[in-house]
């Protein structure tokens, strides 16, 4: 069973900046690809970020420019660097793990992101 364990949320002003982690139980290089997804309230999950296990990034356009993923194989993390937060940021951050094996996708339990004004 693989486990995603996410960290790094809390409230944070506008304009300023949280880095969220996910800790997998096995190597990234297991997985084909892992993301950070968001749900705000009343709205449907959507991605964030991702990243291959190439190396190879994707951002939503909300995000671009302002948000960076990265991962640190020796540790397997990958982390989410946000910076110039807005209120519309707001939401539970979730990493996902995607396998090789069709339909193979794990998640995490979440955190909250809160962005004051």
């Amino acid at each position: 069973q693989v486990q995603l364990v996410e960290s790094g949320g809390g409230l944070v002003q506008a304009g300023g900046s949280l880095r969220l982690s996910c800790a997998a139980s096995r190597s990234m290089f297991s997985f084909e690809m892992m993301g950070w997804y968001r749900q705000a309230p009343g709205k449907q999950r959507e991605v964030v970020a991702t990243i291959t296990s190439s190396g190879r990034t994707n951002y939503a356009d909300s995000v671009k420019g302002r948000f960076t993923i990265s991962r640190d194989s020796a540790k397997t993390t990958v982390a989410l660097q946000m910076n110039n937060l807005k209120l519309e940021d707001t939401a539970v951050y979730y990493c996902s793990a995607t396998g090789w094996n069709i339909g193979e996708a794990y998640w995490g339990q979440g955190t909250q992101v809160t962005v004051s004004s």
